[in-house]
């Protein structure tokens, strides 16, 4: 385990918190405050130290203008303020002299929320690219960093990695606890062992695939991971969301060839249509049409994926197989989910649409263990490294010796 927060001498310090404050906001409003929560724990710790405390966040993808505007982490301060009931002061710039007086100003247990560290990402992606300059800069706010944000400790980032290269770094208890726990339970799983894929990508995926595939007994596909498997096969998926990119479809043809005794595919589906928005039917997959957009799975892909599920020890889910946003293709998702929990089996949800999906439908509480992560639970899973936490120290374990 890397140094953890309660190792780490952070009494009167300034300290920089790294979290993950990337929340769904609709016409201004939060829709679940779940991953500023999932903080708390931390926070109060370093308010109980009499810490200062600078706060960083990446929100949303900044790729102009308008998105600076779109994904402001201030509602996001308000609402922390709230949870807290105490005052979260926000700048609305995250570099520069302005920052630097701002900080001074800080007194014991004042919290300061910088603006979305993205916005360094205009024009020059200074922080997707881990730029030196602002990964000192940010260094130079505090004593001492302290990384909490599990679902972008895949990244290396200015924020998530560029800080720990320059003052001492520890994780804190959401990390902690999220790598306790998915080692727990599903690096060293009760076999047999599912895993279910879903999503709308494969490309960015299908190393952690190929990684998993040895690891588990069932692999269950949805979403466009499946779309691509079928076209891989010589399905026609109509106008679904496919992987374009040869090379991925060349290692999908090995994968289903050589563990196709793991795979499992839908075998019907929920569909759309380029040409009717009011469009929907339920389809076998052999009948899908060139105008044809899978949606969702259907009753005979449920009841097939369902003797994998029955036979399951340990079931680990991410992303979703259908569309559940649109009630229209939200019943494969939902029915799927009643299945898992129906179980006696370990139920993880590995973050990102899977860990909304399970909480849209009311199934939260009945998952053994639910991830904020989401690439980052699947980067952990396959080969048990998080590059953000690369310039952490361990811990250092004394062994007691007998005398």
């Amino acid at each position: 385990m890397k140094k953890c927060l309660q190792n780490m001498d952070v009494k009167n310090k300034k300290v920089i918190l790294r979290v993950d404050y990337n929340v769904p906001v609709l016409n201004g409003k939060i829709l679940d405050d779940s991953k500023i929560k999932e903080n708390l724990e931390t926070i109060y710790y370093l308010l109980s130290e009499n810490c200062k405390i600078i706060i960083l966040s990446h929100f949303g993808k900044i790729r102009n203008e308008f998105d600076k505007k779109k994904y402001s982490l201030e509602i996001v301060a308000n609402r922390l303020k709230e949870l807290i009931d105490q005052e979260v002061y926000f700048s609305k710039v995250n570099f520069g002299q302005e920052v630097v007086e701002r900080v001074k100003m800080l007194k014991p247990k004042d919290i300061l929320m910088l603006e979305n560290t993205r916005f360094m990402d205009l024009p020059n992606k200074l922080e997707s690219k881990c730029d030196m300059q602002l990964s000192l800069f940010w260094a130079s706010l505090g004593d001492v960093f302290v990384n909490d944000a599990f679902a972008t400790a895949h990244r290396r980032h200015a924020s998530t990695y560029g800080i720990s290269t320059y003052i001492p770094s520890c994780i804190g208890f959401l990390m902690q606890k999220e790598i306790t726990m998915l080692d727990k339970l599903v690096v060293n799983a009760q076999h047999p062992f599912t895993v279910i894929m879903g999503g709308a990508k494969i490309d960015d995926k299908i190393e952690l695939i190929l990684s998993l595939l040895p690891k588990c007994e069932y692999l269950l596909c949805g979403g466009g991971i499946a779309n691509t498997c079928l076209k891989a096969l010589g399905f026609n998926v109509g106008e679904s969301i496919v992987s374009r990119n040869p090379l991925v479809i060349q290692k999908v043809k090995e994968f289903l060839l050589k563990y196709k005794d793991k795979i499992m595919l839908p075998l019907d589906a929920i569909v759309g249509s380029t040409y009717d928005k009011n469009y929907v039917k339920y389809k076998l997959i052999t009948d899908i049409l060139d105008n044809d957009v899978i949606y969702d799975i259907g009753a005979k892909s449920l009841e097939k994926y369902k003797t994998a599920i029955d036979k399951s020890n340990t079931i680990f889910i991410n992303g979703t197989v259908g569309m559940y946003e649109d009630m229209r293709f939200a019943n494969g998702s939902k029915e799927l989910l009643r299945l898992i929990t129906s179980t006696k089996a370990i139920t993880v949800s590995g973050g990102g649409d899977s860990a909304s999906s399970v909480r849209n439908f009311g199934f939260e509480n009945k998952f053994t263990y639910i991830s904020s992560g989401g690439g980052a639970t699947l980067q952990y899973l396959a080969d048990g490294h998080l590059v953000a936490l690369d310039p952490i120290k361990e811990e250092i374990e004394i062994e007691t010796l007998d005398m």
